[in-house]
């Protein structure tokens, strides 16, 4: 570059001496000549102008080990990042299909936490080749079969023992006893109570797609079923001892056992249409019926309801069955209550020191 523009200043002069051009002259264009050769040497090369290659989708590699043995049990390649755990499961079964995507759990480690089927690929590949642990989970259920299976079942068992067949009670005993009217009022709240149970089921509750291990449902089923047959042979029983404090006794009860039952119906229909669980959960409101406003004393209205309901049937028929069953559903459901609460507190802390968790200014 510095050969080529000494050469042009050189020539530049032969060429102006021999046109007789003046000193001055010269000397400006000398100048002009040596500046415009300092561009053009400060500049450089030219640079070509970078185009926008499009960029390319990353692929994840997925290998999947057993838990147990640490074989290699197959690679699912070709994994986008905005897959899901649910998309590897699906993968999984068409490469093992004895394994169903319901009882498939990955881990990232042996022994950790199973990855829930909504977390993405990218939320934790390091790499584009990831590492997965399985574990067979066992025969898997729906959520909603194992509510159905759970209130189903007490209701025909209850009218089973209702209708006093022989191969439960004495034929001729129970000829000879008439019926209590709280036995018959019984058997009605106690079909009002699981049919509510049933509907809200299949209409009202958001009930969630994932699966549980069948023993979940044979746990639920022998408590439910179990219970209720113990229940309904003492209150069916022909030798049933109507409550010490009689009419009175039971028409407040019956009254309590109804509102709580509706209570608990509106609160659920105001819970299904807000989340209220998990990191996204958000703060139930109560609107303009006068059963959810239990939302400004309690976080789960809807197991003080339930508690209030079975306390009520307790009083009622005046049973040591009902009264056991409504002890435990109570510790139940107040555990899960606080569950709750806490998950309110971490969210909504200015919101609830107010409040409590199932039982007003209590528990």
């Amino acid at each position: 570059m510095l050969k080529r523009d000494k050469s042009l200043v050189s020539e530049s002069k032969k060429e102006l001496f021999s046109q007789g051009a003046p000193q001055s002259i010269l000397r400006n264009d000398m100048k002009k000549i040596h500046s415009k050769s300092h561009f053009v040497h400060s500049a450089g090369a030219l640079k070509s102008i970078p185009t926008n290659k499009p960029s390319k989708t990353t692929h994840f590699e997925i290998e999947i080990f057993d838990a147990q043995t640490g074989k290699l049990l197959c690679i699912v390649d070709k994994v986008m990042q905005t897959f899901t755990i649910h998309d590897v499961k699906q993968k999984f079964h068409q490469a093992c299909p004895k394994w169903y995507p319901s009882r498939v759990g990955l881990q990232l480690e042996y022994g950790g936490a199973f990855l829930k089927d909504y977390i993405t690929i990218q939320s934790f590949a390091a790499s584009s080749i990831v590492t997965l642990y399985f574990t067979d989970l066992g025969p898997q259920v729906n959520w909603t079969t194992v509510f159905l299976s759970e209130y189903t079942g007490p209701l025909l068992i209850y009218l089973i023992f209702y209708m006093r067949t022989p191969y439960i009670y004495d034929i001729k005993e129970s000829s000879k006893r008439l019926r209590h009217p709280v036995v018959h009022l019984a058997c009605l709240f106690h079909c009002i109570h699981y049919i509510r149970y049933i509907l809200e089921t299949i209409f009202v509750h958001k009930v969630s797609g994932g699966h549980t291990p069948m023993k979940n449902l044979i746990k639920g089923c022998t408590f439910y079923w179990g219970f209720t047959s113990w229940i309904a042979y003492y209150i069916n029983h022909p030798q049933y001892t109507p409550p010490s404090f009689g009419n009175r006794q039971i028409t407040v009860s019956a009254i309590n056992f109804l509102i709580c039952e509706a209570g608990n119906h509106f609160i659920n229909v105001v819970l299904s249409r807000s989340n209220h669980t998990g990191n996204n959960a958000c703060l139930p409101c109560p609107n303009y019926n006068p059963f959810t406003w239990m939302f400004f004393l309690v976080s789960c209205p809807n197991y003080t309801y339930e508690i209030g309901s079975w306390i009520s049937f307790t009083i009622m028929t005046q049973t040591l069955p009902v009264g056991i069953f409504t002890l435990l559903m109570s510790i139940q459901m107040s555990l899960w209550a606080q569950k709750k609460h806490k998950i309110y507190l971490k969210k909504f802390n200015s919101y609830m020191y107010w409040k409590s968790s199932v039982i007003p200014f209590l528990l």
